[in-house]
């Protein structure tokens, strides 16, 4: 029998052979972490849907913060969830919001952590929509400017990245515009430029309280057959200002994230969303797969894909693994 001259597995017979050849090394420092600000002192309330995770007021994010820095992840994502709700979701742009209250806190821990926020509307308003609502129909070019007040808010209060998440068209130029104006010339916007409509964000609409009272967001959120048309969207964007740009959800969407990572030369993340992570926890809870291998792999695919930065519920799970490795 001849045998052939060349013999992949050669090097996959250790791990230390595995390792040295690995093409793609997932890591802590393109880990973002994210959470559920409230209103409140001590209170820390675990959303049924997502095992592990949890809606916190600012005095207990700190807590958590603390142990996401020491884990050595570089970023944390903050959510907020307001007091009241009203019809233009008025407390986005508070001072006294549980997410400014957070970021402040954090920056007076002196936390080594870069500190990014959510700029969105649908939190904050009584009809669950990202926009202003006009005769049932979320209006666009009303929304900048408060979105533009959201974002402002927060880098106010401290944040050094800003995330605009709504879908509306121009946002990331207003909110730039805003940002300049009150001289943040430097503080960066991570743009959710790809983001579908999608039934993956199941479980998040239970921590962010942030269903649609009415109909659904499939006018603003892009339609999950379409590929191309992500990056008109990823191109207007950063014409408009971005500098870093989101795919969300991630795992149904691998091939948009190779798409963009192969068209356009700026930092790409994904977000690996709600029930992403969901389906992984119950599924581990029910001992029908190993947790940790199957969160592995799919991080790994994920970077593979062409995301140098994902934004994940299982960080610090990741965090601690890798440690071990």
């Amino acid at each position: 029998m001849t045998f052939p001259l060349h013999r992949p597995r050669r090097l996959r017979r250790s791990e230390a052979l595995r390792e040295l050849v690995r093409e793609t090394r997932l890591s802590t420092s393109g880990l973002i972490y994210p959470m559920f600000a409230c209103p409140g002192n001590k209170v820390r309330t675990e959303v049924s849907s997502m095992p592990g995770i949890y809606q916190q007021s600012p005095d207990q994010i700190v807590e958590e913060c603390r142990e996401v820095a020491d884990l050595g992840i570089p970023a944390v994502l903050l959510f907020g969830l307001p007091e009241h709700k009203d019809e233009t979701g008025s407390e986005a742009w508070s001072p006294r919001g549980a997410v400014q209250l957070s970021i402040e806190a954090i920056r007076k821990a002196k936390l080594n952590l870069l500190v990014i926020t959510d700029v969105c509307l649908c939190e904050y308003t009584s009809h669950g929509h990202c926009g202003v609502v006009k005769d049932g129909e979320v209006l666009n070019d009303p929304s900048l400017a408060l979105l533009a007040d959201a974002a402002l808010s927060h880098v106010r209060a401290g944040a050094d990245i800003v995330a605009p998440s709504d879908m509306m068209d121009g946002r990331v130029a207003a909110i730039r515009a805003k940002l300049d104006d009150n001289k943040f010339t430097d503080i960066a916007i991570l743009a959710y430029a790809a983001k579908y409509c999608s039934a993956f964000y199941g479980p998040f609409r239970e921590a962010a309280q942030s269903a649609p009272q009415f109909g659904d967001r499939r006018s603003y959120q892009m339609d999950p057959a379409n590929a191309r048309e992500a990056l008109r969207e990823v191109a207007l964007d950063l014409e408009e200002g971005a500098d870093i740009i989101i795919v969300k959800p991630a795992l149904p969407y691998l091939d948009v994230i190779q798409r963009v990572r192969e068209r356009f030369d700026v930092p790409v993340a994904a977000y690996n969303v709600s029930a992403e992570y969901s389906m992984v926890k119950a599924a581990a809870l029910k001992g029908w797969i190993d947790e940790q291998r199957i969160v592995l792999e799919i991080l790994t695919g994920i970077q593979r894909a062409g995301a140098s930065i994902i934004l994940t519920y299982h960080a610090k799970d990741v965090a601690r693994w890798l440690k071990k490795c």
